[in-house]
């Protein structure tokens, strides 16, 4: 059968049989006028938050101000996709500038080799180590989950500090435990804070921000709260607080309603840091999550179908902002089609942090910067590999244009729907339509180029 042009060029581009300029071309910022000023930057990754679960995207029963005056601040996108609906694929993402399945990581990275599903590639260049070329000091504060071992730990990888866990979930937000062992490091060293995680990652990005900003090295902090992630455990008097304010609520809503409003407080206070600080001015800000709300536990992902895990809109689809006082217009918006991984050149150019190897991200500065810029052409890939009930298989969806063809499992047959005609993704096209076979063969060439990216690692990586 045949293909369109557009196919075919992805074709020629995987298999290495085509010029780079027909399709897709690897980003170079050398040369390109740069918006100018040496800013700090704060990327701040939340887990788990669902679309509809800040009161700014439509939530009714919880109130989240700091997020809000954060959004209202800078620019919002209505069409920001995660990379993945689950964790280590997505900051894979996000660190990279590439899909994840080309990085290693086309599934969650843990503790136990039959049940881990990605090992960060050792030739992945990742932002940290740009920006240091760049004269930044870089940060993480907050949950990794893109390896437990050298070599793929946060200080390994380009981060001149890391004060937060390693794994990638906590037991108990107040323990840090994960199976029973201790991920929580400062740098190398093992630690045993006390208190709740959110509360720590707080604190630890204010004391980073008020050290950073005595000197004249710019610094990139990578904020990643683990909330509001599973276990949902907000503080005892969070809880309350929300049981009393909103009437009929159940308890296991309540809950998460809680883990939310109590990490909102926590973003206000870093905020209050940046300014408190006198860097707030001169601080590209970025704000959004790994992947979509988890259902079972009561999360609200507007009306996208679907949830964590899912390849649905309600899976992948979620809140983003960027605010860069004196660059974006506050309080503007943005339908612009966009993913994690473009997040990666954003992020360079405001830093002027040049690089020359090929990624799949695409800069949406100019759309942040309120210049014109043309939707681009091109295909977009999600993947995730899971083992349990999915048995170690792989699941897709690819979206061009409206066009997306969804499988939300390994044993469930491919969807093609229209996204402007059926957001709710509820009324299947069939195989036949045109555009499905378009669709099914830019995803063969997709996967055909991961399938050289080892996902397991060396023979004795753990």
């Amino acid at each position: 059968m045949t293909t369109s042009k557009y196919a075919r060029r992805y074709f020629l581009k995987v298999t290495g049989l085509g010029a780079a300029s027909l399709v897709m071309p690897s980003w170079s910022l050398a040369g390109q006028k740069r918006p100018g000023g040496r800013c700090n930057i704060v990327l701040i990754l939340v887990d788990d938050l669902g679309y509809g679960d800040l009161s700014s995207y439509g939530a009714k029963d919880l109130k989240t101000p700091n997020t809000d005056r954060l959004i209202t601040t800078g620019m919002r996108f209505d069409n920001f996709y995660a990379n993945c609906p689950v964790c280590s694929p997505t900051r894979a993402s996000l660190l990279t500038g590439r899909y994840p399945d080309l990085v290693g990581v086309p599934g969650v990275i843990r503790t136990h080799l039959t049940n881990n599903w990605g090992y960060l590639a050792p030739q992945a260049v990742l932002l940290p180590v740009l920006l240091k070329r760049a004269s930044y000091h870089t940060a993480i504060v907050g949950k990794w989950h893109l390896g437990l071992e050298s070599p793929n730990r946060p200080n390994e990888r380009g981060f001149d500090h890391f004060h937060g866990f390693l794994g990638d979930m906590m037991d108990d937000y107040y323990t840090h435990l994960r199976h029973g062992y201790n991920y929580m490091r400062l740098n190398g060293e093992r630690i045993y804070p006390k208190g709740h995680a959110t509360e720590l990652f707080t604190q630890w990005s204010i004391e980073y921000i008020h050290k950073r900003a005595k000197g004249k090295q710019p610094f990139f902090l990578y904020l990643a709260y683990n909330a509001p992630h599973t276990p949902i455990q907000p503080p005892t008097d969070w809880f309350e607080r929300v049981k009393r304010r909103e009437k009929g609520i159940s308890e296991e809503r309540a809950k998460l309603v809680a883990l939310i409003e109590h990490l909102d407080e926590g973003i206000g206070r870093v905020m209050a840091a940046l300014k408190e600080s006198g860097v707030g001015e001169n601080t590209l800000v970025i704000f959004t999550s790994d992947n979509g709300g988890q259902l079972r536990v009561g999360a609200n992902n507007a009306a996208l179908r679907g949830g964590k895990q899912d390849m649905y809109e309600g899976g992948i689809r979620v809140p983003m902002c960027a605010v860069w006082p004196g660059r974006i217009k506050p309080g503007s918006h943005s339908d612009c089609i966009a993913l994690t991984m473009d997040l990666f050149p954003i992020i360079c150019h405001a830093a002027g942090a040049d690089f020359t190897h090929k990624i799949d991200g695409r800069s949406i500065l100019p759309t942040l910067l309120g210049k014109p810029q043309p939707q681009e052409d091109r295909f977009l890939f999600w993947v995730r590999r899971e083992g349990g009930r999915y048995g170690g298989r792989a699941y897709y969806a690819v979206r061009y244009g409206d066009w997306k063809l969804v499988q939300n499992s390994p044993f469930e047959p491919l969807e093609l729907y229209n996204l402007a005609d059926d957001p709710a993704e509820q009324r299947p096209l069939g195989e036949k339509h045109k555009m499905y076979q378009e669709l099914f063969t830019a995803l063969r060439n997709h996967i055909i180029e991961a399938g050289a990216v080892p996902w397991q690692g060396p023979p004795n990586a753990k």
